[in-house]
């Protein structure tokens, strides 16, 4: 329990680190950022964690280069949402 608790306040601060360096944040609320996080997570553990071979903190990693996966790939995330936006608006 204490784990989920402890990945979502990570995710939370990952997305909001990410929505900030993508200019996003001001249109995001905290569960956008929680989701950004956590997703974005997902995401480099299926792009990124295969490179460099570094877990990512959907597996209960929270060390220093595990965060830095985990944001490039909320940072990917942001950058394919933006993309998608921008094409469609």
């Amino acid at each position: 329990m204490i784990n989920f608790l402890i990945w979502i306040i990570v995710g939370g601060i990952i997305g909001w680190v990410a929505s900030m360096i993508m200019s996003t944040d001001g249109r995001q609320s905290t569960i956008i950022d929680i989701v950004v996080g956590c997703v974005g997570a997902f995401v480099a553990g299926l792009v990124l964690t295969p490179f460099f071979g570094i877990s990512t903190i959907n597996e209960n990693n929270f060390s220093l280069p595990a965060l830095l996966v985990s944001l490039l790939g909320a940072i990917i995330l942001l950058a394919v949402i933006k993309f998608f936006r921008r094409g469609l608006a």
